[in-house]
């Protein structure tokens, strides 16, 4: 899909997928999950599988994939990531297997990717039709380690165990990471160290996730080379290398002149991070003073009005993309 036919999509169906359940069974889920079932189905096709273009699965349905995807769930069942690929050469995703990961239906593997706990119900797969031992209960990816799953890629693509094998190295990768907006969340303060106890116990969930997501941002600027992406700390700065030493004040670091991309310093691939840092101060620097940092937090405040703000948002942090990112990709 085009952007355009996205941002489309959004608008259109964001607000039917929001749909509120019946209060006896909020107890269990906030909101439907049918209005987004029918949306991913008639998008997708209800048969289309992980098969790549023109590959006949069950029943003869072609798939319609033409290029690889990697889509990160967590089974709740056996309380473990689990990353699901398209790679016709992964140890799972033999078509002869009756477990193959390759002919599971798209529509499901992005309804499970999408199941944030609390707001919507699970998603069960039968990941071996006919065999209940192999049928799990999934929730979204973004409640495992790889809430950004930039790290997670260049791991299915790089490392002997996927059978894909792609080259390393700075002129032969690229990793572009694109995330939908993160800030950290204030706590305790000095003088209220201990806080609200019940607050804290709440948003240990939204803490790890943010920490995860941290992390594995530094995965890809500490093993590729980052060209772009904001500071991670006023210590380790953004990660971009720069010439000369990283001494003095934060000021003259964060001054120092990038080192140009034609001097190769062997990392294992480019990396580029855009991502929308959603505190006060950012958001008045892109021209949303008047903005409330918590309501454009909520994932599940699909309003028309609020859709458009958070595209306009987004278009306005779409200036940070630069053509000298890409490097010689492009």
């Amino acid at each position: 899909m085009s952007v355009d036919e996205l941002i489309t999509f959004y608008r259109e169906c964001g607000p039917e997928m929001f749909q509120r359940t019946h209060f006896l069974a909020r107890f269990q889920s906030l909101y439907q999950n049918g209005s987004l079932e029918r949306k991913l189905k008639a998008t997708f096709g209800s048969e289309t599988t992980l098969r790549l273009d023109g590959v006949a699965g069950p029943g003869g349905i072609a798939g319609r994939l033409k290029t690889l995807l990697l889509v990160v769930t967590r089974n709740v069942t056996t309380d473990s990531p689990w990353p699901i690929s398209a790679n016709p050469d992964g140890a799972y995703n033999d078509p002869r297997l009756s477990y193959s990961n390759v002919n599971l239906r798209l529509w499901q593997l992005v309804r499970a990717s999408t199941a944030a706990p609390i707001y919507f119900p699970p998603e069960v797969i039968e990941c071996d039709p006919g065999n209940p031992a192999r049928t799990f209960v999934f929730v979204d990816g973004g409640v495992t380690p790889y809430n950004n799953p930039a790290f997670l890629l260049f791991r299915f693509a790089t490392d002997p165990a996927f059978n894909l094998n792609w080259e390393r190295g700075e002129d032969k990768l690229l990793l572009v990471s694109v995330g939908t907006g993160a800030a950290a969340e204030a706590g305790a303060t000095a003088d209220d160290p201990g806080g609200n106890l019940l607050s804290t116990g709440i948003s240990i969930p939204t803490a790890l996730m943010y920490g995860s997501l941290v992390d594995q941002d530094i995965n890809c600027r500490a093993i590729g080379r980052c060209v772009y992406g904001d500071e991670i700390d006023r210590e380790v700065l953004d990660m971009v290398p720069r010439s000369g030493p990283n001494v003095g004040s934060y000021a003259e670091r964060i001054a120092r002149p990038a080192v140009p991309l034609s001097d190769n310093h062997g990392r294992q691939f480019l990396y580029a991070r855009y991502n929308v840092d959603l505190t006060m101060n950012s958001l008045n620097r892109l021209g949303f003073a008047a903005v409330d940092p918590a309501a454009v937090k909520k994932m599940d405040n699909a309003t028309p009005d609020n859709i458009e703000l958070l595209l306009k948002i987004g278009a306005a942090s779409a200036r940070q993309v630069r053509r000298e990112h890409f490097g010689p990709f492009l």
